[in-house]
């Protein structure tokens, strides 16, 4: 069992930024991936990046969102910039054993609990 705690959400103006942490419980490996998700109210779950031997990111986040994994390697980051409204969201850390990414969140094994980002002036 790997357990995520995310961190660093909160409140931001448009144009801001903020990045957020997820401390993992296993350090990440070619069998350990990790990844962001989010949730908007009212809106599925929709797959944010994530870290392999590679990065990926959706396609409408790529140039303002960037992952990113600390040294020790059991730490995943993801900084977002030029933040708009419609980032809002419950931003997930999530980890599957496969060593590629997935952007279907059944895909994944694990879950943290959740971090808020709120992008409002």
């Amino acid at each position: 069992q790997v357990q995520l705690v995310e961190s660093g959400g909160g409140l931001v103006q448009p144009g801001g930024s903020l990045r957020l942490s997820c401390a993992a419980s296993e350090r990440t490996s070619r069998t350990l991936v990790m990844g962001w998700f989010r949730q908007a109210p009212g809106k599925e779950r929709e797959f944010v990046a994530c870290m392999s031997w590679t990065t990926y990111y959706a396609d409408d986040l790529k140039g303002r969102f960037t992952i990113s994994s600390g040294n020790a390697k059991n730490t995943v980051y993801l900084q977002m910039d030029s933040l708009k409204s419609e980032d809002t969201a419950v931003y997930y850390c999530a980890a599957k054993r496969s060593a590629r990414c997935s952007s279907t969140s059944s895909d994944w094994d694990y879950w943290g609990q959740g971090t808020q980002v709120t992008v409002s002036s």
